[in-house]
């Protein structure tokens, strides 16, 4: 999926002339996102900023935090059974590593009430970008939406302020 998106990258901002070109991944696409910006950095064609709408630090912690396991999480065996075969898969959607070789400005949006990815997990992954030396000199911010507000896992499309949180952190993701 990485490569796909590399090369639908490369085509968009061949057409893109002088407007930004910006990567929007949401819930399990922030794995992707994450590791085509990493990428892209690595090659030194960065896009304009990375959005992360309802991100996890890493697939296995997604995984052992899925509603899908909260019967089988505690059951001996667990991680064997469910966890180790994705890691030895290589399937490993790692953001918590790539956010640490992201350079360009980030945006985390979630939504406290998510219950595929839980709020926790957002921030964690917040937690790790904000000191990122590759990220030093560049706009990182955590967007958190209450609870009260009911956006869950995707919905967050729906406030009213997602506008002016856009365009705040668009319009000024300019290297500090």
């Amino acid at each position: 999926m990485t490569y796909d998106a590399l090369h639908v990258f490369d085509w968009i901002k061949a057409r893109s002339g002088d407007n930004p070109v910006y990567i929007w991944g949401h819930s399990l696409g922030t794995g992707v996102a994450t590791n085509l910006v990493r990428r892209l950095c690595e090659r030194e064609t960065p896009p304009d900023s990375l959005i992360l709408e309802s991100p996890f630090t890493n697939i296995r912690e997604e995984a052992k935090s899925h509603p899908f396991s909260v019967i089988y999480r505690y059951f001996p065996g667990f991680d064997w059974f469910f966890l180790d075969p994705i890691t030895a898969s290589g399937i490993k959607f790692a953001n918590d590593d790539n956010v640490k070789y992201i350079s360009c400005p980030l945006l985390i949006l979630h939504a406290e009430d998510d219950p595929v990815i839980p709020f926790h997990l957002g921030r964690k992954l917040y937690n790790i970008a904000a000191p990122a030396r590759s990220l030093r000199d560049f706009k990182v911010q955590f967007v958190p939406f209450h609870k009260d507000l009911g956006y869950r896992h995707k919905y967050i499309y729906r406030s009213p302020e997602l506008k002016r949180i856009l365009r705040d952190f668009l319009g000024g993701t300019e290297q500090q």
